[in-house]
């Protein structure tokens, strides 16, 4: 067995582990200081909206041997507005200016042809109106909206309420660091952002569901032993599943990556941005929130209730008592576990 295999087999037993939900406060505090940047940024220097929202024009030119850069500045002269050239694999140039409307897309796309030395009936123009952008916008809103709805029911039937609202956070807390990003970088937006965003709430979602289900499973008739207290548990279903979180999210981070700094970044394919960007920073920041906000929530709010307060007083009176005997954890549980062991064995015999 691999070390990592080994070290995931421990933290399933319970041989070791880390007490994340003891240092939750830590935690809250590390993303309360990296959402009010993103929030600042936001607000600050706000998201460079692409074409598809502003509206504009998008002027498509055959093979020229005219470089980005000079492209990029006469297409500002000409326009009067700021302008995103990029270069095909043909050799032809992708030039987006927004602001642009129908009535001066002809002089604009005429006025191009001359500083790129290419016919102007060889260049591909295509309009796009703000309202189609405002539309785009509306439904993505819509959708999730809903699917923030559908979500806290699911998880209200399946586990509790207060999963729905933890994880329901912690949704809110990844969407708000990854548009931050945006803000900070200046990427742009565009339809294909809003489908990363959209893509990396599944994947956090299931990432926190996956320690829900732990946690359920082990907190089942949770006030009938004075073993542990439903933090520790809760401590121990992040353990559990702590290996399988980070193989999942490196697995999944390897070609998103890929995309992000050798597609976009080393090869130049800005248009790989749009969607790598928002899956790099959704799938990073959904796994730590899995581990860090969500369960740990979930305890604050738990341990709220009468039940769990008399439970961790009973666990922690216990091993007041056992260490005022000079009996180790496991001499001071022996008694609490034989009769379950004793009551095995008799199912056992009547099969």
């Amino acid at each position: 067995m691999s070390k990592l295999g080994d070290l995931g087999a421990k933290l399933y037993r319970g041989e070791v582990g880390y007490d994340f939900v003891g240092k939750r406060f830590l935690w809250y505090g590390v993303s309360i200081l990296i959402t009010i940047t993103a929030i600042v940024a936001l607000a600050v220097q706000g998201l460079n909206m692409g074409i598809e929202f502003k509206g504009g024009a998008v002027f498509t030119t055959p093979k020229t041997s005219v470089s980005v850069a000079a492209a990029t500045e006469a297409a500002e002269k000409v326009s009067g507005h700021d302008a995103i050239v990029q270069e095909l694999g043909s050799g032809g140039l992708r030039i987006q200016i927004s602001g642009v409307d129908t009535d001066a897309a002809t002089d604009v796309k005429k006025k191009l042809a001359t500083d790129l030395k290419v016919d102007q009936a060889a260049i591909n123009a295509d309009l796009v109106g703000p309202s189609w952008g405002e539309q785009i916008a509306n439904k993505a809103w819509t959708g999730l909206g809903v699917f923030m709805v559908l979500v806290v029911i699911y998880l209200a039937i399946a586990f509790e309420w207060r999963m729905a609202v933890a994880a329901l956070i912690a949704l809110i807390h990844d969407l708000t660091i990854t548009v931050g990003v945006y803000a900070l970088v200046g990427f742009e937006v565009t339809p294909g952002t809003v489908i990363g965003l959209l893509t990396i709430l599944g994947y956090s979602l299931y990432d926190t569901v996956v320690v829900f289900d732990g946690l359920k499973e082990g907190s089942k008739d949770i006030t009938k032993q004075t073993r542990w207290t439903y933090s520790e548990v809760a401590n121990r279903s992040i353990n559990g599943t702590l290996v399988r979180s980070i193989n999942t999210t490196v697995v999944a981070l390897l070609p998103v990556a890929a995309l992000l700094f050798i597609g976009g970044g080393f090869l130049g394919a800005g248009m790989l941005n749009d969607i790598s960007l928002s899956l790099f920073v959704g799938l990073a920041a959904g796994a730590y929130s899995s581990i860090f906000i969500a369960t740990p929530l979930v305890v604050d709010l738990k341990e709220r209730e009468p039940a769990m307060k008399a439970l961790k007083k009973r666990v922690l009176a216990k091993r007041a008592a056992a260490a005022a005997k000079g009996e180790s954890p496991d001499e001071a549980y022996a008694a609490e576990d034989e009769p379950q062991v004793v009551a095995q064995g008799r199912s056992g015999r009547r099969r």
